[in-house]
């Protein structure tokens, strides 16, 4: 196959299909017996038919629905369509019936033996696809297959992503690629040989899957490279990164506040991003953004970066009132109250998270990049005079902007230039500072001298004027 397939959409945030279903016997006691089993498929049909991949479409008119893409009524692509589709490659495929069986057998975490029961491979999978075409189509509202907002695009023709696959199956058995990290041992050859065989003959995204289940059903601890690499495999076939994190046993490296890994936001300015008037700043809030630790991030950073910027801001010297305004102006939202007890709750939240995920971990707060002072101070001090006349969350707790300002230039000239970008950002948006096209581009290169994400400069990229 050699060109482009059709359009194709996300809808599923783990694992489905063939491998989905394998994961559900990996994660449930060996089923007795063939009714059993599948009564397991049965059970796995339900649980995605009782879920709505997308939010509650209820409120909308059927206009507004089909400009959004979804269907006026229902959806009737379920889970049973990926699972039939996954079964028919491997049923019609060249590949030896002990082949497949051995690659059931691997990703299923060996729970579920079809020839310890009288079927082969192939029977097995045809009774999963008999169990499918007898599942009713699921009716509620949800959006019809289309092409996924987020990765817009179009599945990659096998041709293309074949060789990545197997290459990475392949270095599995390879000597040459170093040792994996412990504990779990790799599967046999025979089913790395299957499972390449898969990737090679049958369909390269099948095989991806099943070689992720077969190292998660074997606590193969994998390193942070090939992590990479396969997050980077998936984005090209547009799963969800879940797909790939889920199960998997990664050897992280350890927390660094220092290395910037993020795509979006991070630390205060990111908590700051997330207040909104029906926000309650609970520890609960708190607790969520502690946890909200990107694709490809130790567990943890999250929290470590947060807790920094708050001891920065608690060790320093701005002002109780100073540190109120930041914090109002970064994010509109009134809270009562002195601004470093705000902090000191953040902090202890914080300290709550890493203690279970990091237990060793200790906070080292991290050089100061002072290097880039000018370089922020200078653009915040651009902006003052624009916003002299405007107020914070005026309609709570009015706070001039003038003293957010201030507050923003100690913090870059006295406590860290990185916090202060950060915030200032966030200062720009709650005040609806209109950007020219040429300060916005400076604000991305400043970004980019940080280290910031992809996707985090741009979140202000709506300010910019146009015509």
């Amino acid at each position: 196959m050699t060109g482009r397939q059709e359009p194709y959409y996300v809808d599923y945030d783990g694992d489905f299909g063939l491998s989905g279903l394998a994961e559900a016997f990996a994660l449930s006691p060996a089923p007795e017996n063939t009714g059993a089993a599948l009564g397991l498929v049965m059970a796995k049909l339900d649980a995605y038919d009782r879920e709505c991949p997308v939010g509650s479409v209820d409120h909308l008119s059927a206009d507004e629905r089909s400009i959004l893409g979804y269907d006026t009524s229902h959806d009737e692509w379920g889970y049973a369509d990926e699972l039939r589709e996954d079964v028919r490659r491997l049923v019609e495929s060249p590949l030896a019936d002990d082949a497949i069986r051995a690659v059931w057998q691997a990703a299923a975490g060996g729970v579920w033996d079809p020839a310890a029961h009288g079927m082969s491979a192939r029977d097995w999978l045809r009774r999963i696809d008999e169990t499918c075409a007898a599942h009713p189509p699921r009716k509620i509202p949800g959006r019809r297959p289309a092409p996924s907002s987020w990765w817009g695009a179009w599945r990659p023709a096998a041709d293309e992503v074949r060789d990545d696959v197997v290459a990475e199956i392949r270095s599995c058995r390879e000597p040459s690629a170093g040792p994996f990290p412990s504990p779990g041992p790799l599967p046999s050859p025979d089913t790395l040989s299957a499972l390449e065989e898969v990737a090679a003959r049958v369909h390269p995204d099948l095989g991806f899957r099943l070689f992720l289940r077969a190292l998660k059903a074997c606590s193969v601890r994998i390193d942070k490279e090939r992590y990479d690499r396969f997050q980077a495999l998936g984005d090209r076939f547009g799963h969800h990164a879940f797909l790939i994190d889920t199960g998997l046993d990664v050897a992280w490296p350890p927390i660094d506040t220092a290395r910037r890994d993020a795509v979006w936001d991070f630390g205060l300015s990111c908590l700051a991003g997330q207040a909104h008037q029906d926000w309650r700043g609970s520890r609960e809030d708190i607790r969520s953004a502690a946890e909200g630790d990107d694709v490809g991030q130790t567990p943890g950073s999250a929290a470590a970066v947060l807790l920094e910027d708050a001891l920065r801001l608690l060790r320093s010297a701005l002002p109780d009132a100073a540190v109120s305004a930041l914090w109002y102006g970064a994010s509109a939202w009134p809270r009562s109250g002195d601004g470093r007890d705000w902090l000191r709750l953040i902090a202890d939240v914080c300290r709550e998270r890493l203690g279970e995920v990091v237990p060793p971990y200790r906070p080292v707060v991290a050089p100061v990049r002072t290097e880039l002072a000018d370089l922020v101070l200078r653009e915040v001090r651009e902006t003052a005079p624009t916003v002299a006349d405007k107020t914070v969350s005026p309609h709570w707790r009015p706070v001039p902007a003038t003293e957010v300002m201030d507050a923003l230039e100690h913090v870059v000239t006295r406590i860290d230039p990185d916090l202060g970008f950060r915030l200032f950002l966030r200062v720009l948006s709650v005040l609806q500072v209109s950007l020219t096209q040429e300060r916005y581009d400076r604000y991305r290169a400043i970004g980019e001298r940080f280290g910031y994400g992809e996707y985090h400069v741009c979140d202000v990229d709506y300010l910019i004027e146009t015509g």
